[in-house]
């Protein structure tokens, strides 16, 4: 019965809210979701992998046991993957009472210096959610974001990719800037925006500067 769920992404017949909600009541569907996500079928891949998207973000205990698998999935040669792992991952976070997050934390952080905006983006746009769950670890966290203008360019990522990176940089340091040490670093780094050329960056570097003064 578990196959035939996981082939209903491939049928249409399934969506991933729908066998989200039958894991989480049946907890023994999820091997087949996690096997789901090496199919050769795109569908079933990209649907299973959203299903446990969703169910981290919902209850990610249930997901927990299988940590090490999306640290694995990391490495996928389908960014997809990768970036859902990130996230998923980060999701972990909440209920990661063995510090397995500490250990990878290094591994984490290096897709940072990835090529694809997106991929970094991921990163970036997931520290929040691992500040607020390993409060100890912003420092840590926050030394890697104050890193993103030294993001090398290349085709995947420009110089307007980084704006946006930077963009959103501040949107997480707003989720535990009352909580940084070097608050001083962070500010300094977010008054550099307030005169981008891109007007998004500009107007949320100046709010953040009034929410938090500086």
């Amino acid at each position: 019965m578990a196959t035939k769920l996981v082939d209903g992404f491939a049928k249409k017949s399934i969506t991933a809210v729908e066998l989200k909600e039958r894991v989480q009541k049946n907890p023994a569907l999820l091997p087949a979701v996690l096997a789901g996500v090496q199919s050769s079928k795109a569908a079933i891949r990209y649907g299973c992998s959203k299903t446990l998207l969703l169910l981290s973000q919902d209850h990610p205990e249930q997901v927990y046991p299988y940590s090490e698998f999306f640290v694995e999935l990391l490495e996928s040669n389908y960014r997809i993957l990768t970036w859902n792992a990130l996230m998923i991952i980060a999701q972990l976070t909440r209920v990661d009472t063995r510090k397995k997050f500490d250990l990878i934390f290094d591994k984490y952080y290096s897709f940072l210096q990835n090529e694809y905006m997106v991929t970094v983006a991921n990163v970036v746009g997931n520290c929040g959610i691992i500040a607020r769950a390993k409060p100890y670890l912003i420092p840590r966290i926050t030394q890697e974001l104050l890193k993103v203008e030294q993001l090398k360019t290349g085709p995947h990522l420009t110089a307007e990719c980084k704006l946006v990176i930077a963009e959103k940089t501040i949107d997480a340091f707003d989720m535990f800037f009352d909580k940084v040490e070097n608050q001083q670093d962070v500010l300094r780094f977010v008054k550099r925006y307030r005169t981008s050329k891109r007007k998004t960056l500009q107007e949320k570097a100046e709010r953040f500067i009034q929410h938090w003064g500086g």
